[in-house]
């Protein structure tokens, strides 16, 4: 993004004023209200954008309400309100739009990740940025947690030598994972599904992790736990269409909207507009995505990943093994050690380390699984030694706050971790869930260049120094 300017605050507009939003605008009228202000809203409901409009008066004190458009008023929005940046958070499947419009108007981007869903709508993003001057941000706020940082550190550093190999498994618990099958995210048509949606986060570590860029993907997946059918191989028999209510106090897997004063604003007195049901049941009809994914990436460098994805396990976090060829790294995370109560006694909670979508820490669990990280660097014929690695209790192991400081307060040294996100790194993530799509559809292996034609050559990751400017965050385009 440019720098930001010494007198007047950078403009922002804001596309999609669901959830995800909140943590962008909250923190411009909060933390950075000296270098950046809210300019315009668009969304599909006006209920959902009177949610940000109160929380701006009673943030800012502000009187007059912000411009509100909705999406068919979007280029009348860029013409009239001439923001400096949009930031987009709708759903998945309409970032390409948004991004592509913005871009051909000058107009510098943020996107909530993924950027977008499959290679077509790629194709699109990546001929935008080309022609253009304006940039492109990925929000990536998982390169920003000092944990993964500090493996990206240790392999610039050459500790392993070369990078032969990758596992990577990730553990989304019964409060996240069962999220994801309850919202829009549980129709692959405008998610892409968890190897697009959730995963894009994983493939882009890798992808910056090794500098690499990936080229074949072989992948399965299935839904296993969650769904209709599923329910009644379980035994959990006949529910509800969706989880409202005060009859859902024992269930588990209940969300109820009216418990949480923010999700009843956002969503439940939002549903007579548009008649999105935000809590609809984990077991019932329609989930059209995997809840179970494994794949097998090889790189150019001939390095290979294997990934997998469960949505139903016990507790949340992640494990990585990096292999090289002078030793090993391995980054053990649990983020939630165990799920205690109700979904939405953790869903309905503002606090960022509560929130499913986050997916971070909640209340310190007692017994032999804690959270917590472990960082252990093992060079050949030597023992393992653990790597001190900061622990911060907020949202993406303090990934958001790093990365928001980087968004609306850039101009300062380079990073020569290169952790700002542009559309190329962007793309690459998306390709490899596309292909891992692809896969699970064909029974076989897809190559991103089948997938993309010519457009994967063009993706080769940049030295950091290039990418990564003292003034601006984001790729050149």
């Amino acid at each position: 993004m440019s720098a930001a300017p010494a007198g007047p605050r950078r403009r922002y507009a804001f596309v999609g004023t669901g959830h995800r939003a909140e943590m962008y605008f909250d923190a411009i009228l909060r933390g950075y209200a000296n270098v950046a202000e809210p300019v315009a809203l668009c969304d599909t409901n006006a209920t959902r954008m009177a949610y940000y409009q109160r929380l701006r008066q009673q943030v800012s004190g502000a009187s007059e309400p912000l411009p509100a458009f909705r999406p068919d008023e979007y280029e009348d929005m860029l013409a009239t309100v001439r923001p400096d940046a949009v930031v987009v958070t709708t759903v998945d499947a309409s970032h390409a739009d948004y991004v592509v419009a913005a871009l051909d108007r000058g107009v510098d981007v943020i996107v909530e990740k993924p950027l977008t869903v499959d290679a077509p709508s790629c194709r699109r993003i990546a001929d935008a940025a080309r022609r253009g001057s304006a940039r492109l941000v990925v929000t990536f706020n998982y390169r920003y947690s000092p944990r993964n940082a500090a493996v990206k550190e240790l392999l610039l550093r050459g500790e392993i030598g070369e990078v032969t190999s990758v596992h990577f498994e990730w553990l989304l618990d019964t409060v996240h994972g069962a999220d994801y099958f309850r919202r829009w995210h549980r129709e692959k048509a405008n998610s892409g599904g968890l190897f697009v949606h959730k995963a894009t986060h994983h493939f882009d570590l890798v992808n910056w992790w090794l500098a690499d860029t990936p080229a074949t993907v072989y992948a399965h997946g299935s839904l296993r736990f969650y769904g209709a059918e599923n329910a009644y191989r379980h035994g959990i028999g006949r529910r509800p269409e969706r989880s409202h209510g005060a009859e859902t106090d024992e269930d588990p897997f209940a969300l109820d909207l009216a418990a949480s004063s923010r999700l009843r604003a956002l969503y439940l007195d939002a549903e007579r507009e548009d008649g999105y049901l935000r809590d609809r049941d984990v077991f019932s009809a329609g989930i059209t995505i995997e809840d179970n994914m494994a794949a097998l990436v090889r790189y150019d460098s001939g390095a290979t990943l294997t990934y997998s994805l469960n949505a139903h396990a016990p507790w949340e976090g992640y494990r990585v093994g990096i292999n090289g060829t002078e030793g090993r790294l391995e980054l053990d995370v649990c983020e939630r050690a165990s799920v205690a109560g109700r979904a939405g006694d953790i869903v309905g909670t503002p606090r960022p380390a509560l929130d499913p979508t986050a997916g971070d820490t909640g209340e310190q669990a007692s017994g032999p699984r804690r959270e917590g990280t472990r960082l252990l660097l093992q060079r050949h014929w030597q023992p393992a030694t653990e790597i001190d690695v900061v622990e911060e209790a907020s949202a993406h192991g303090g990934g958001d706050a790093r990365l928001l400081d980087d968004l609306f307060r850039p101009g300062g040294t380079a990073d020569p971790l290169g952790r700002a996100a542009g559309y190329t790194d962007g793309v690459l993530s998306v390709l490899v869930g596309a292909a891992a799509n692809e896969s699970m559809a064909r029974a076989s292996p897809v190559a991103l260049a089948d997938l993309a034609p010519g457009l994967d050559s063009d993706l080769d990751p940049e030295p950091h120094d290039d990418r990564i400017r003292a003034g601006h965050t984001g790729a050149t385009g």
